[in-house]
């Protein structure tokens, strides 16, 4: 409405915003036009209900988009939202009343959210500063209601996996694998490493986007993904080192930057990098630690280890003590992973069987060079299950989340990428087109552009063949697209999809290294 003022403009902005999370129409966010706000907005929410034509939060969100239309013809008033009990009824409402005072969302936490009118003038400035008023306002818009989600839902920051658990259904769309496959390239090439990656990890910490690697050159690198650049190294470890990662553990409890890696020379060690100092070193491993995990549950006090002296150790960070090993592999054990969430088991509710750790209904997987994986329970320490099919090392394995709770991915040796259902303990889908090794697999988060279920169903692998390949996992012979390195890169040793806030046109990207040393962010 032209006579809304700028604070219906302001809020209307919300409202789009509001769109954009559930529409799946990655476009929407940036249609400010406010002669034609309420048509953008009713083409939004068809676009969604050709896609949920049975949901019902959907349809009273369109029916309420068809009265703003009427109200905003008769009468000059703000445009306001109500409550849209989409997400099931979890989210609250931004306004409480239609009549709440200008600039302000409803109360969280006895704290107001404050949204800042902006003027024409304030825009032009904008675009003139080279930013753009509808992408960047926008972005900053989408931000606030995040964070709100995140507040009244006491969500951990860091942890994306619970707020997967709330939003997966109506924000996967927005990830469509088309748009990535077709206007992604490399944005981002750190160099500084002088032989293979073999891990990158990130973290958010403050204000700060970082990567850390790890290589068989024995160094530690922290990269500033904001500013590009390589700002710190260390050398703790006297021998190659396989894998790096990030403790949300220290920095949530004592407010410290860790980087936790392991080594050919047998060690675990913690870094705290801001104060450049040696925390904890754990060295019970006889061989070399190829690979740590830090737990989801409690916080990622737990560490989990694999090492070529075929044991699985359980270790407690706060303590620093070990707390049990897994010993029945027959051969060096190369990847681990945690389950992210509990299973289903009945016993989960019984609040007589909480577990030793707080870590029942979780499990661990582990991939061998024996050629299996296996699946243990934390608490129990049971082996609960051994998959068989892989002719050559297993290199790397990873559970789904979500949806794709019930699957395990693995790659290996035999250049094949294999599908598991935990449930049966039976492979159901075999992947084949690498044509050497395959060292590196996760899930992504992107969904092919005709599925019908709103689901993440993309994965992909890296490989000694040079070439980090996509897949659909509802056909095991539908590749969906390749990423080539470079000729000196040799190998894509490891991969990682992170999420950038800034000088990136899309939310998720895929970071990954190489045998060269370089680490690239493709996006």
């Amino acid at each position: 409405n032209k006579k809304g003022g700028k604070t219906q403009g302001s809020r209307s902005k919300v409202f789009i915003s509001y769109l954009k999370l559930i529409s799946f129409d990655v476009h929407i966010a940036f249609c400010y036009t406010r002669l034609s706000l309420v048509e953008e907005a009713k083409q939004a929410a068809d676009k969604a209900l050709n896609i949920y034509p049975n949901d019902n939060e959907l349809r009273q969100l369109r029916n309420r988009i068809d009265i703003i239309q009427y109200k905003n013809q008769r009468i000059n008033e703000k445009l306001w939202l109500t409550e849209y009990k989409f997400l099931t009824g979890l989210v609250k409402p931004y306004y409480s009343s239609p009549h709440q005072s200008t600039g302000s969302i409803g109360k969280t936490h006895d704290e107001d959210i404050k949204i800042e009118s902006k003027t024409n003038e304030d825009k032009q400035a904008e675009s003139a500063n080279g930013e753009g008023c509808e992408g960047s306002y926008a972005k900053d818009k989408i931000q606030l209601i995040l964070n709100h989600w995140i507040r009244i839902l006491h969500i951990k920051f860091g942890w994306i996996n619970e707020f997967d658990k709330l939003i997966i259904n109506y924000v996967s769309y927005v990830f469509m694998f088309d748009t990535f496959r077709s206007s992604s390239k490399v944005i981002n090439t750190f160099n500084g490493h002088t032989d293979c990656v073999y891990s990158i990890d990130y973290v958010t910490f403050g204000n700060c986007q970082l990567i850390c690697s790890g290589s068989y050159d024995t160094a530690v690198c922290i990269w500033d993904v904001d500013n590009n650049k390589h700002i710190q190294s260390f050398n703790i470890h006297s021998r190659p080192i396989y894998c790096v990662r990030f403790s949300s553990y220290h920095y949530q409890n004592y407010n410290k930057n860790v980087i936790c890696s392991s080594s050919h020379d047998r060690s675990i060690r913690f870094w705290d990098f801001k104060q450049n100092q040696q925390l904890q070193i754990f060295n019970d491993h006889t061989d070399s630690v190829n690979v740590i995990e830090f737990s989801p549950f409690n916080g990622g006090r737990y560490l989990c280890s694999g090492s070529c002296d075929e044991t699985i150790r359980l270790w407690d960070v706060e303590t620093s003590k070990l707390l049990h090993i897994f010993n029945e592999h027959e051969n060096s054990i190369w990847c681990v992973d945690i389950s992210p969430l509990q299973s289903n088991s009945n016993n989960i509710n019984d609040k007589n069987n909480i577990g030793v750790i707080g870590g029942n209904g979780y499990t661990i997987c582990s991939g061998s060079f024996d050629q299996t994986i296996r699946i243990w329970d934390i608490e129990t320490t049971k082996q609960l299950n051994v998959f068989n099919g892989h002719t050559d090392y297993v290199r790397s394995v990873k559970y789904g989340s979500n949806e794709l709770s019930n699957l395990i991915l693995s790659g290996s040796n035999d250049r094949s990428v294999r599908l598991w259902d935990i449930r049966s303990g039976q492979e159901t889908q075999v992947f084949n087109r690498h044509t050497h090794y395959v060292w590196s697999v996760e899930y992504s988060p992107f969904a092919i552009n005709d599925s019908s279920d709103g689901n993440s169903n993309v994965i992909c692998s890296g490989s000694f063949d040079n070439t980090i390949r996509f897949w659909d996992i509802r056909s095991n012979k539908n590749e969906l697209y390749i990423i080539n390195g470079f000729e000196e890169d040799y190998v894509m040793s490891c991969l990682k999809f992170i999420s950038l806030k800034k000088n990136s046109k899309y939310y998720w990207n895929l970071c990954y290294g190489s045998a060269s040393g370089s680490i690239y962010i493709y996006g």
